[in-house]
């Protein structure tokens, strides 16, 4: 989510929840059909926001999977810095953990991962309307293995996210991304998926986001897979 423009403004923290499912083929380490739950926090003050992913991994590694024998995979904590002006651009500021939590371990990196990122918004008002709201939002993320099992591989690789979004009438959104990736663990190998995601806010906090995402090129790359079908089912509190 660009910037999480629903944070808090009121003197309570909002709360949000989500239920992810993903269907993946062809992935690699990490990258599987699963499905994800995911708190978020929203607080005043300096950290914007803080994030719990509880990833359950299929034991069936294919596309279609096996959503009902679920395994735990690696957890991940994240937290967010309120974006800052910096030469007249927002600037939001995030990290994030990843625990080897995997069980069994297969199903994860097996590595304690650090990533640090940033990310900028860009209105795009001059193609605009009443009815529509669109932005540019670009983000670079660096991710590195610092601890876990050595004779697993080591993680290191630099990820960009180039982000076209339209929110139409406040309630439908749709989102094009681009992200390609540098591979440092392979000598610099490239790689890139696109995913295309549609959203509808419903009534009462709810929301359900839809996205499809493929690989542009780059097979075996890290964070990287063939194809993604993912449903997100979220209340906001």
């Amino acid at each position: 989510m660009s910037l999480f423009a629903a944070s808090a403004h009121g003197a309570d923290t909002q709360w949000r929840f989500e239920v992810k499912r993903q269907n993946t083929d062809r992935d690699t380490p990490g990258e599987s059909s699963r499905t994800t739950l995911r708190l978020e926090a929203l607080p005043e003050g300096r950290v914007a926001l803080w994030r719990l992913d509880l990833p359950f991994p299929d034991e069936k590694d294919t596309f279609s999977g096996s959503p009902f024998d679920p395994r735990l995979g690696d957890i991940k904590l994240r937290a967010r810095l309120r974006p800052m002006d910096l030469s007249g651009m927002p600037v939001s500021f995030f990290s994030e953990l990843t625990f080897p939590t995997a069980d069994p371990d297969s199903l994860g990196q097996g590595k304690y991962q650090v990533m640090a990122g940033a990310e900028t918004l860009h209105p795009l008002d001059s193609i605009s309307s009443d009815d529509h709201k669109l932005s540019f939002s670009p983000q670079i993320q660096q991710v590195v293995s610092v601890a876990g099992d050595a004779e697993r591989k080591d993680v290191n690789y630099t990820k960009f996210e180039l982000a076209l979004r339209d929110v139409w009438r406040k309630a439908y959104s749709l989102k094009l991304t681009a992200k390609p990736v540098i591979d440092w663990v392979q000598d610099g190998k490239t790689g890139a998926v696109a995913e295309l995601e549609g959203g509808v806010t419903l009534q009462h906090g709810w929301r359900v986001l839809l996205m499809l995402g493929g690989r542009l090129w780059g097979e075996g790359v890290a964070s990287t897979y063939g194809t993604r079908v993912e449903l997100t089912v979220g209340k906001n509190f």
